[in-house]
């Protein structure tokens, strides 16, 4: 099964909680055990695991990788966002979760979060099932 879902991102820089789609892909597919794979088919934007009880988490996440690999003049890719392509390459594009009892095995402060770097976009996000 493969589901696929459109996120709207509104700043060059965000992360936003995808969770509860994900959850409501996997308990509508009536799949009880299996994985569940998501995939983001961009150059620049991200699929993570991470906190999801603090709002700050992602926000020193954002900070972080930002002075990590600032905006910057020296590169020499023409578009000029050499930076966000850095930074999905650190994150990557698919995560694989595993599914139990028709449920995502995630712990319990972790959420699923798509990562922008070079927003404001629309961009794409794949689910694929496989049940086991």
């Amino acid at each position: 099964m493969l589901e696929k879902f459109e996120v709207r991102t509104s700043t060059r820089c965000e992360f936003i909680d995808i969770t509860t789609r994900i959850k409501s892909i996997v308990s509508n597919s009536g799949i009880e055990d299996g994985i569940c794979t998501i995939f983001i088919p961009h150059t620049t934007a991200a699929v993570t695991i991470n906190e999801n009880a603090d709002p700050d988490v992602q926000y020193d996440m954002k900070n972080f990788m930002n002075n990590l690999i600032p905006k910057s003049n020296s590169f020499k890719h023409m578009e000029g966002n050499s930076d966000s392509h850095l930074k999905t390459s650190m994150f990557g594009p698919q995560l694989t979760v595993i599914v139990a009892n028709g449920n995502l095995v995630l712990g319990r402060w972790q959420g699923i979060y798509f990562c922008e770097f070079d927003g404001a976009r629309t961009r794409s996000c794949f689910v694929k099932l496989i049940k086991g």
